[in-house]
């Protein structure tokens, strides 16, 4: 829902770091890569319940989230490139709930597992159409410089970031959190269900 102001916002700056890195044959790819590395970082951080140190990873995780993309608009946008970019998002959105209910399995594990549920209805419904957008041709008016159709929703990349950064500051209060995200990402995935069938029908 918040994606495309968010991206309006960090545009600027995402550009500066991508223009500064580019001049050393530092690729797209390797941002991607490096940037879920440090993202696994946190998983670790975590368990052990160290969860502000857990917080700077996933900060970090999502700024060269943003970065590769700027690089790969100056470099070239490429399927290999969003294929590994969408593939790593999605294994680090599961990674940070599931470090929780490692963290807490008593308290969190219904809450942690019910969330990683609705991350896959979120990441199915999202991946499906965006594959039967591309076999059709169907643009995304909102997004065009994105390698894959992003199908807009209640919760989107921004919301997540937003829900783990609360799960970091208030670790004691998860499972309502991640109840309540959750009901917002089913709730995203139906209109997305909804509304994939009925633009592809």
């Amino acid at each position: 829902m918040l994606d495309s102001i968010s991206i309006k916002l960090i545009k600027a700056p995402l550009n500066i770091i991508a223009a500064r890195l580019h001049p050393y044959g530092i690729t797209a790819n390797q941002v991607t890569f490096t940037g879920f590395l440090i993202g696994c970082l946190a998983f670790p951080a975590l368990i052990t319940e160290h969860y502000f140190i857990a917080l700077f990873f996933i900060l970090l995780n999502r700024i060269c989230d943003g970065v590769d993309g700027a690089l790969a608009r100056i470099q070239g946008i490429t399927d290999a490139g969003g294929f590994l970019d969408i593939s790593l998002d999605f294994l680090f959105y599961s990674l940070i709930p599931f470090g929780f209910v490692l963290a807490n399995p008593e308290q969190n594990a219904i809450a942690g597992a019910f969330l990683i549920y609705a991350f896959i209805g979120t990441g199915s419904s999202f991946l499906a159409f965006a594959v039967m957008a591309s076999k059709r041709g169907i643009e995304n008016p909102v997004y065009r410089n994105k390698s894959l159709y992003y199908m807009s929703g209640l919760t989107e990349g921004t919301e997540t970031i937003a829900c783990f950064i609360l799960f970091c500051i208030f670790p004691q209060h998860f499972a309502v959190i991640a109840y309540i995200f959750a009901s917002a990402c089913w709730f995203t995935t139906f209109t997305r269900i909804y509304g994939g069938f009925n633009t592809l029908k």
